[in-house]
């Protein structure tokens, strides 16, 4: 069986830099403002956005 992978991370937004490396990272503080940015970033970038949890979401090209 043969495993392939897509999709790349583009960036990702955070409360906390420390939680996010080797990946260019916004941080914003309020989950609204992270939600708002996020979206924007996906229409621009023509990507996905995925919550991770720990209030770290990703923006994914697929």
């Amino acid at each position: 069986m043969e495993i392939t992978f897509g999709g790349i991370i583009l960036c990702a937004l955070t409360d906390d830099g420390e939680k996010i490396r080797d990946i260019p990272a916004f941080i914003v503080k309020d989950e609204a403002a992270r939600q708002e940015k996020a979206r924007l970033l996906s229409r621009i970038l023509k990507a996905a956005v995925h919550d991770v949890g720990d209030d770290v979401l990703i923006v994914v090209r697929h």
